[in-house]
């Protein structure tokens, strides 16, 4: 039962969504050929039901090689055949949406794979109709101006192809050319695709880098001052000049004649950049997913939990009268939740799990949360590059090979921020492979999997996968969570995050403590006066007024 009265116009469900976000290739295997897949979703359903969860963001499933886990489609509209069928993710649509859980999908067209047969034909010749699908540089201009590669940190972005002496570009790998938006042709396949997964029934699209589909297709030369810089390097990537042109174009030509949900990955520099791709005036997008909160360091410790309640609350001010954001601290491209902004340690692993959830749960915007991290699943940190299937990692210990530069630091390094980290198979129980697959997983498992499962967690009330399905009840019952005003409270304090949502009369306190030491908030407020929603201890009677104990979070209704 929902208690809070909230204007008409500004409820949607997105808002009000829960998203859980599936990596299918770790979630669960049905075949014993060690790759999760469809049908071994669809097995878990009930599981993902049980969350207490509306939406469920599934990463890519599309026709692909695999270069980059799924992340280069080959066939947009055929199914990776690790994954399955068609006909299985018919059923999985069906079966979700029996189960009230909606779908939302990546969409990935900044680039394709050098697979798919848009670009078969457009290295194919210069003359062929499918050239200008990507963008080419041919060689008689002479070297094309310099891009920086993300995946080949030592190569140029522009990749020479002498079938038609030219130069074609690849922002990432070198098997995912960047498809050219200025074509009005390319942008209608692309419009058609949507449709036809839409036609389906699904419930909206995740739009993956789509900060870089509008280019400066003159390629002007960098500064040479940002060459070593690469923030500062995709400011001239992408927000090209005709970005917001192309979103209200497909806005215009699809979005706007369905009910669904469209998130920007990567929306803009700064929060007022942000806010152009899901201002309800511009006819764009609606959730902005920024990534100014997780690409800020390693850990809280490295720049201080000040910093990052500012970033929160400079996001929270732009979006306050419009625009949504998502909410999260983990994804597929991030290290475990619970490694980067907790305590992994066996001491304070679950009750610092539990105070990250609580955040996320809490604040204001739609909660995006990862596979595992409701069980506190914690980076692998592995030992070996041959542990390591991500091309980010292998390319870059490849390129510190090459010139001589130290292996074990980077190693180590890689057991902190490694997109791997996060894309350990789940775990869900203590048998053989963890009840992930019958065959030899394509990643390596945690070792922990025999202690931190969903198996075990399920049986013990105070569990960590137990108090997230608190929480998101706590949220559904309280719209005050969904749609209250956010108020950031003791911002120096080095120690505390607090806050208060407020919804017409009703007034929210959230109190987390991000450090492993008791500590103190300064605030004018007696606990023992009003009720405690929920605290991650569980035992109300203990807290003392002012005072949290080491990663403690209270919710207090006043």
């Amino acid at each position: 039962m929902k208690f809070d009265i909230i204007p008409t116009n500004s409820a949607k469900w997105w808002k009000e969504a829960v998203v859980y976000q599936i990596y299918p290739r770790s979630f669960k295997d049905s075949d014993g050929d060690g790759v999760g897949d469809l049908k071994g979703i669809i097995s878990k359903l009930d599981y993902v039901k049980s969350l207490g969860v509306d939406a469920v963001w599934l990463n890519p499933i599309y026709a692909s090689p695999n270069d980059d886990n799924g992340y280069d489609i080959s066939n947009y509209r055929e199914i990776m055949s690790d994954f399955g069928t068609m006909e299985d993710f018919d059923l999985l649509l069906q079966e979700m949406h029996k189960r009230g859980i909606k779908l939302i999908m990546d969409l990935v067209v900044n680039h394709s794979s050098d697979e798919h047969e848009w670009f078969k034909q457009s290295r194919s010749s210069r003359d062929n109709p499918y050239r200008n699908y990507y963008h080419w540089w041919p060689a008689e201009k002479g070297t094309p101006p310099y891009r920086w590669s993300w995946f080949d940190v030592d190569s140029n972005a522009w990749k020479y192809d002498a079938t038609t002496d030219s130069y074609y570009l690849h922002y990432f790998s070198e098997k995912q050319p960047d498809l050219n938006w200025e074509n009005p042709t390319l942008r209608n396949e692309v419009y058609d695709i949507m449709k036809f997964w839409l036609d389906k029934g699904i419930d909206g699209f995740r739009m993956d880098a789509f900060q870089f589909i509008s280019k400066d297709n003159n390629f002007p030369e960098l500064p040479t001052e940002i060459l070593n810089e690469p923030i500062e390097i995709m400011k001239y990537y992408g927000d090209g000049p005709h970005l917001h042109d192309y979103i209200q174009e497909m806005n215009r030509e699809v979005l706007s004649k369905y009910n669904i949900m469209t998130v920007a990955e990567g929306a803009g520099s700064s929060p007022s950049e942000a806010m152009k791709f899901v201002d309800p005036d511009r006819k764009e997008l609606d959730i902005a997913y920024h990534f100014e909160s997780v690409e800020i360091g390693n850990h809280i410790a490295d720049f201080g939990l000040v910093k990052y309640k500012d970033i929160f609350s400079r996001y929270d001010t732009e979006f306050k009268d419009k625009g949504w954001l998502a909410i999260f601290l983990a994804n597929h491209d991030q290290p475990r939740m619970v490694s980067k902004f907790g305590n992994d340690s066996p001491e304070f692993r679950e009750i610092s799990s539990k105070m990250l959830s609580t955040f996320i749960l809490t604040m204001r915007g739609t909660p995006f949360y990862y596979q595992g991290d409701e069980l506190g699943m914690v980076n692998p940190r592995f030992d070996s590059i041959n542990e390591y299937q991500d091309i980010d990692t292998r390319n870059k210990y490849i390129s510190i090979k090459n010139k001589g530069g130290d292996l074990q630091a980077f190693l180590e390094a890689q057991k902190q921020t490694s997109r791997e980290n996060s894309r350990t198979p789940f775990q869900w129980n203590s048998t053989k492979n963890s009840g992930f697959t019958s065959g030899k997983p394509w990643l390596k498992l945690n070792p922990n999997f025999e202690t931190i499962n969903a198996e075990i967690q399920e049986k013990n009330q105070n569990s960590v996968l137990n108090y997230f399905r608190k929480l998101v009840q706590l949220r559904k019952e309280n719209l005050t969570l969904v749609y209250g005003t956010y108020t950031l409270l003791d911002r120096e304090n080095p120690n505390v995050y607090a806050y208060t949502r407020r919804l017409n009369d009703k007034k929210i306190l959230v109190l987390l403590n991000f450090t492993d030491q008791t500590a103190t908030y300064n605030l004018n407020f007696k606990l023992g006066k009003h009720e405690v929603l929920l605290d991650n201890y569980n035992d109300f009677e203990k807290v003392e007024n002012c005072q949290l104990r080491p990663y403690e979070a209270i919710i207090i209704a006043y």
